[in-house]
């Protein structure tokens, strides 16, 4: 039996995933449906790390091959508060630009045998007649926003701003920038993604962002200002605010979208459609391609729809966790900054770089960065630090919790 499947949305999970299903069973009938057309993604460059490489190489060298052979590595972080510079030396880790990885997806796909339909919008009212649909259409997801209530859809907006920009300047490491106004702190981090442009991502408090009056400034304005206070890292490049033709960067709260469940009947969520995490952790690609690399997977070991469907959700949901935690924790690292910032710049980097820890938020910082230096050379701390932090996580997390109801 030839199985159909049409995948609505054309971002890496989508494409991933039917290059994968393709390769396993080429007589799949698979479509790709994509809104908009062909190069004009919103997006700048995606982050990513080795093993996630590992994985693509695993499961279709030739799309990890072109994937690999067209991005840019760092491996040294660099930190600038005030006047101030540090360095941190780190894992390496990988750029691509977000619309030259979904051509190569595409390429890859359309040389299998997958039909990629760009400009072909689908609709609530008009969802592919298929034997699986797959919804990879991101956050603002409609075929999941149509059936909200039976997925359990919960979205919870972050508490600071945020932009993301492109810029001219080509970084060779992965660059903070911390800057003081008299409204508060305002800050990037920038990395490269090609040998022509780098993604510039700032980020604010609500108080600094309408105190600036960036609020109410209009694109040219609002660049000119963040270029003048990021001039110590852009030496002189100008940030571009428009990843596309017909639309300008918008300043957002992060949403964080999580679902109750992932599938109905022959209907299914991938990517971004099923999960969000803070971009600050830069897991989002990643995340994606390791949904379809389950999806795929679960489908191959189960000749049922709906078992397979149940255990492509337990799987993903349970490698989610960890990951979750960490994001919740590197966004209120970044809310609170003001309890960090005027640590000596090497103890806030390195506390930086500790964002992800459930006990950093109850030791006070200097405290913190002791312990987790000693921790380096004790055992016995480091299996302590292990045990505590989760523990008063989970406790601030029940009253969290309770404190809604």
């Amino acid at each position: 039996m030839r199985v159909k499947i049409a995948c609505v949305g054309g971002g890496p999970a989508s494409l991933y995933f039917s290059i994968l299903m393709k390769r396993r069973d080429p007589s799949c009938d698979i479509t790709v449906h994509e809104r908009n057309p062909a190069g004009s993604t919103y997006g700048w460059g995606v982050t990513y790390w080795a093993g996630l490489l590992e994985k693509l190489r695993e499961h279709d060298p030739e799309s990890a091959a072109a994937v690999s052979a067209n991005s840019v590595r760092w491996t040294d972080g660099v930190a600038h508060v005030r006047d101030l510079r540090t360095v941190h030396r780190g894992d390496a880790g990988f750029g691509i630009g977000r619309r030259l990885m979904l051509d190569l997806l595409a390429e890859r796909a359309t040389s299998l045998g997958v039909r990629v339909e760009f400009e072909h919008e689908v609709t609530a009212d008009r969802i592919p007649d298929a034997d699986l649909v797959v919804a990879g259409d991101g956050v603002n997801s409609v075929l999941r926003e149509k059936y909200a209530d039976h997925f359990g859809t919960d979205v919870r907006l972050g508490r600071n701003r945020y932009i993301w920009l492109g810029t001219t300047q080509v970084f060779d490491t992965f660059t903070f920038s911390f800057q003081e106004t008299d409204h508060g702190w305002i800050w990037c981090y920038a990395y490269g993604f090609s040998g022509e442009r780098s993604t510039c991502v700032v980020e604010c408090s609500p108080e600094t962002w309408t105190g600036l009056g960036l609020d109410r400034a209009d694109e040219a304005d609002g660049l000119a200002l963040l270029e003048k206070l990021f001039a110590d890292i852009l030496d002189g490049h100008p940030l571009i605010g428009r990843a596309q033709a017909d639309g300008a960067a918008q300043w957002l709260n992060f949403r964080t979208l999580t679902n109750r469940t992932w599938s109905r009947g022959n209907l299914v969520l991938l990517g971004d459609a099923a999960h969000t995490t803070h971009y600050s952790i830069g897991a989002g690609t990643t995340l994606a391609l390791e949904d379809a690399i389950s999806l795929a997977g679960a489908l191959r070991a189960r000749t049922a729809l709906r078992p397979a469907l149940a255990r492509y959700e337990l799987e993903r949901k349970a490698e989610l966790l960890k990951l979750q935690s960490a994001a919740r924790l590197s966004a209120q690292w970044y809310e609170n900054l003001p309890r960090y910032i005027d640590l000596p710049p090497q103890q806030m980097f390195a506390l930086l770089g500790q964002r992800h820890s459930p006990l950093l938020p109850y030791v006070p910082p200097q405290l913190y960065y002791r312990l987790d230096r000693a921790a380096g050379q004790l055992e016995v701390l480091r299996r302590f630090k292990r045990w505590l932090g989760p523990r008063l996580a989970r406790t601030a997390q029940a009253r969290s919790l309770a404190a809604r109801k």
